[in-house]
């Protein structure tokens, strides 16, 4: 691969967000010329993005910071209803219209943190591929788009392949969502002039589909940049935590626990975190690189705050951050902690222990099955006292002084139950 010569090529290399391209120096060409509109999808499968979808909203943030083209972010109203095979078992749960509706204006509000929409050269679009997708004709569809796809190829793609290796089922509605996702690139250039996709490396075989099916049909030239599927140092999947996913939205995850994450970061990781996840310049970045040891915990603090202020706002990251200090560091209990309120009556008969850590109230962890076997490891705590009897119930007498019981899942996992 030769140097970068756009400053857009050039932030996204020396930051390790390149995985793939299908031809590195044509898109270096139209990102020099400020001519590179460019699309990634999101499909509308839960109310919130999470983690994982944080590399690719990076990527158009570098685009549109750099001037090298429009940003579009796809909303996928139409494919949702059929549901993206990639890196999948088995068919997700078909959800209501109403359903994706819902979860689509709950996706929206997190793009504008990272991107600016309007009406400008380089200002986001945010389309709906429900625009198009649902008003086709199913058999001019196929006569018109389905006769370009060989079912032989399909089935060798890894989103097909992996599936029927594991003879996990693989249904009709699903086999036909690599066409409507090539079907969105061709329709975006044709309404947009759009010439980029960009994704994870898992969409690299449905992007391919999209160039070779804007070939077929006649469209400009258009182009796939992929950025790697991302795991920890230590192998596990990034955005995972005990607890679950790592939602993006506030009232799914809380700032505080957000700052969390990151400040949990192993230490191999946090300066490759700090490119990928902050827009610190690459030179403080290499002093926080520098540091060793003990001090690897300052690099993780500014990683921390940084990729939380970029999500929730600067005012948000910083009282995290001193909310953790406090916590911590000099023992005292926080009150910006993330709170749960429990009605007096529950607390009054006896709240159980597992239920009070599980989904229904600080959400600490996934389950109470997951509950009770942190209790036997001793990984739970109530008011810093370690839980060993996972039948136990909270009642009024476990109330602070400032009208709270304080759950702990580790270390570094906290939450209040303010009694109300």
């Amino acid at each position: 691969m030769t140097a970068p010569k756009s400053d857009f090529l050039r932030v996204l290399t020396e930051r390790g967000f390149i995985h793939q391209t299908s031809d590195f120096e044509a898109v270096d060409a139209a990102a020099l010329e400020n001519r590179l509109t460019t699309y990634v999808g999101y499909d509308c499968t839960g109310p919130s993005l999470h983690v994982g979808h944080l590399l690719s909203i990076m990527m158009l943030h570098w685009l549109q910071k750099t001037g090298a083209g429009k940003p579009i972010t796809l909303m996928g109203g139409g494919t949702t209803r059929v549901g993206d095979p990639s890196g999948k078992d088995e068919s997700r749960k078909l959800l209501t219209v109403e359903q994706i509706e819902a979860h689509k204006d709950s996706i929206k509000t997190v793009f504008s943190r990272f991107i600016g929409f309007g009406e400008g050269k380089t200002d986001a679009l945010m389309v709906d591929n429900a625009e198009w997708l649902t008003k086709l004709n199913y058999i001019d569809f196929l006569r018109d788009v389905g006769r370009h796809f060989s079912v032989n190829r399909m089935l060798s793609f890894d989103s097909v392949k992996l599936r029927l290796e594991r003879e996990h089922e693989l249904s009709f509605l699903e086999f036909n969502y690599m066409i409507l996702q090539a079907y969105d690139f061709v329709e975006l250039n044709k309404r947009y002039g759009c010439i980029l996709q960009m994704g994870g490396s898992d969409q690299w075989g449905n992007i391919v589909n999209g160039i070779d099916l804007g070939r077929r049909l006649g469209t400009p030239q258009l182009y796939a940049v992929t950025c790697p599927l991302l795991t920890t140092a230590s192998g596990a999947k990034m955005g995972k935590t005990a607890s679950g996913a790592v939602w993006l939205n506030a009232d799914m995850l809380s700032p505080y626990d957000y700052w969390q994450f990151w400040r949990n970061t192993e230490d191999a990781d946090a300066v490759r975190f700090l490119k990928l996840f902050t827009v610190l310049p690459m030179d403080e970045i290499a002093k926080l690189a520098a540091l060793q040891g003990a001090e690897i915990n300052e690099a993780k603090k500014v990683l921390a705050t940084e990729a939380t202020a970029l999500l929730h706002g600067r005012e948000a990251a910083q009282l995290a951050a001193e909310t953790a200090q406090k916590t911590f560091e000099q023992g005292r209990l926080a009150e910006s902690l993330p709170t749960v309120e429990v009605p007096s009556s529950i607390l009054k008969e006896g709240l159980g222990v597992l239920t009070a850590f599980g989904p229904d109230y600080a959400k600490l962890v996934p389950s109470s099955s997951e509950a009770r076997r942190q209790v036997k490891s001793g990984g739970l705590r109530v008011n810093d006292q370690t839980v060993s009897d996972e039948r136990g119930t909270l009642g009024l007498s476990d109330l602070t002084s400032e009208g709270v019981i304080k759950l702990s899942f580790g270390k570094k996992k906290h939450v209040l139950l303010r009694a109300v």
